[in-house]
């Protein structure tokens, strides 16, 4: 899945907007995490923080082989980088299987429904669900197009209709918010 407006400028450019630990701080991330998955994982931006964190495994997956090679070029031996079209396929890990999903500056896909609900399936009861974005502001220096860029309160509704329950809202600066939802139900 290519979502709309996905274009990522260099890497150093990308990574600039963004500090990694902090922000898997602030989005619930825990050490004691023994599955994670980074849907649309880009150059590893978080994944590869996230693997040299937690216990256990990482899987990181994107659509573009170019991401995906730039990401297993750095990955740590628990960091898991496959090309896939989670959306298509699935993300090929089983139902309940993950503590933690990334969903970061995901949520403008037109099917982003699709995006939530193949995180619940991976997710245990109670697992968490990082999500960030790109704040609903037009001087922000990259990011989609405000037409398509969800504002704050739609991704919140879209989570919470997906099945969590959602935490407050959380700064990201300087140019992100982000919030974690707790997967309910069986």
């Amino acid at each position: 899945m290519k979502t709309r407006d996905s274009g990522m400028p260099a890497q150093a450019v990308w990574q600039s907007f963004f500090d990694p630990a902090a922000v898997l701080l602030a989005l619930g991330l825990t050490p004691d995490c023994d599955c994670v998955i980074d849907l649309g994982c880009g150059y590893g931006t978080f994944a590869i923080p996230a693997a040299r964190f937690v216990r256990g495994a990482v899987h990181a997956i994107d659509i573009d082989p170019e991401m995906v090679r730039e990401t297993r070029r750095n990955a740590p031996p628990n960091l898991q980088v496959q090309q896939r079209d989670f959306l298509d396929s699935g993300c090929g890990l089983g139902a309940g299987e993950a503590d933690y999903v990334m969903l970061f500056n995901l949520l403008h896909a037109t099917e982003s429904e699709r995006l939530v609900a193949e995180a619940r399936r991976v997710l245990r009861p109670g697992g968490r669900l990082g999500v960030m974005h790109w704040n609903y502001d037009a001087s922000t220096p990259r990011g989609p197009d405000l037409e398509i860029r969800p504002r704050p309160e739609e991704c919140r509704l879209l989570v919470e209709r997906g099945g969590f329950q959602v935490g407050p809202l959380i700064d990201l600066p300087p140019h992100h918010y982000g919030f974690v939802g707790s997967r309910v139900g069986s």
